[in-house]
C-alpha cells in the first residue's frame, strides 16, 4: 500500500519557505525559481488539504497549521540528514552510538576517549546527550552510560563508579576561603538538580540533620549548569568534585563543606541491550571503559 507521504522536494521547499517566511529567499537558498517554490508549496497544500501559508501583497505568513507542520518537517529532515551523514561516514567502519549523561561525558569520558581511538582506530564512538533512561528499542543507541541503580529492563549492566556529592560554591560566598559550618550552609541558597531532586535532603540526612528548606531553590538539569550557577554566586551546589576539577583548580569554585555524600544504591553504569552483547566493537569498548574506571577508582583511593 502506498504511504501517505508527500514528495521530498515539496517538503524541502516548504521547510525553507517556512524558515525564511519568504518564497523568494527559499528559492535563492535552493537555487530554484520563485515559481518553482510556489508550485511545490501549492502542491503540498493540495496534498494535505489545508492552507500552510497566507498570501498577501506584503508576502507570505505561516498559518497556525503551517507553523506546527513546519516544526515537525524540520525535525524529520534534520534526522534524515544525520542518518545520511552517519551512513556516508561509516565506509565499512564499526560505529558505536552511545547515549550518556552530559557532564560525565564531557569531563570524564572525552578526555580519555582518544586512548580508545588509538587502540581501536576501526571503531568510531558517537556521543549523544541523554539525561534520563529510555527504551533502546525506540532509539538507535547501541549502549548508554547513565547514573542510576543499574536496573534497566532488557540490558546488561556494568558498574563503573560511584558518585560523591560535595557542596561547592563561589569563593565570594566563603569568608576568607574557609568552609561553611553545616548550619550556615543550610541557610544559604541551595541549587537543586532536576535529575537528583532529593540530593540535598540525602546530604543533610547523612549528617543526621533535617532541614525544612532542603528542596527549595532553582532547579537545573545538568551538573555543568549547576557549576555555572554556583560560580556566579547564585548559591551552593552539590557536585562530584571529579566533574569540576578545572573550576576547583582555578579557584572559580571552592568546597563549601568537607562532607561528601555517596548513594548506596545509585552509581554510573554502562548499559548494553541484550541484543547487542555479542557485538565485538561494544565488547572492546566495554573492556576498555571498565579498565579506565578501575584505574580511576584506584587513583582516587
Amino acid at each position: 500500500m502506498r504511504r501517505k507521504i508527500p514528495s521530498t522536494a515539496a517538503l524541502i521547499a516548504f521547510e525553507a519557505a517556512a524558515r525564511h517566511q519568504s518564497f523568494t529567499r527559499a528559492a535563492e537558498e535552493l537555487s530554484l525559481t520563485q515559481s518553482a517554490i510556489c508550485r511545490q508549496v501549492g502542491g503540498l497544500e493540495e496534498f494535505l488539504g489545508l492552507e500552510l501559508f497566507r498570501r498577501s501583497r506584503r508576502g507570505v505568513k505561516l498559518t497556525e497549521a503551517g507553523q506546527s507542520y513546519a516544526r515537525r518537517v524540520a525535525s524529520q529532515l534534520d534526522a534524515v540528514e544525520r542518518d545520511t551523514l552517519s551512513v556516508m561516514g561509516q565506509q565499512g567502519a564499526q560505529t558505536i552510538e552511545l547515549g550518556l549523561v552530559p557532564t560525565f561525558g564531557t569531563q570524564w569520558l572525552l578526555p580519555r576517549l582518544r586512548q580508545f581511538q588509538a587502540l581501536h582506530p576501526e571503531i568510531t564512538v558517537n556521543l549523544t546527550n541523554r539525561t534520563r533512561p529510555f527504551l533502546f528499542a525506540d532509539t538507535d543507541f547501541d549502549a548508554a552510560i547513565y547514573f542510576g541503580d543499574g536496573d534497566w529492563s532488557g540490558t546488561e549492566a556494568h558498574y563503573l563508579m560511584p558518585e560523591d556529592l560535595q557542596p561547592v560554591c563561589s569563593p565570594a560566598l566563603l569568608r576568607e576561603g574557609e568552609p561553611l559550618q553545616t548550619q550556615a550552609l543550610a541557610e544559604m541558597p541551595l541549587l537543586q538538580q532536576t535529575t537528583r531532586p532529593y540530593a540535598w535532603r540525602q546530604w543533610f540526612e547523612s549528617l543526621g540533620l533535617k532541614v525544612a528548606r532542603d528542596m527549595t531553590g532553582p532547579r537545573l538539569e545538568l551538573f555543568s549548569m549547576l557549576a555555572q550557577a554556583a560560580e556566579h554566586g547564585m548559591g551552593v551546589a552539590l557536585i562530584p568534585p571529579f566533574l569540576i576539577q578545572r573550576e576547583l583548580a582555578e579557584g572559580r569554585l571552592m568546597l563549601a563543606h568537607p562532607h561528601a555524600y555517596r548513594s548506596e544504591t545509585r552509581a554510573y553504569y554502562l548499559m548494553i541491550p541484550e541484543r547487542k552483547v555479542e557485538s565485538a566493537a561494544l565488547n572492546a569498548f566495554r573492556d576498555w571503559l571498565l579498565d579506565e574506571a578501575r584505574a580511576w577508582m584506584a587513583q582516587q583511593a
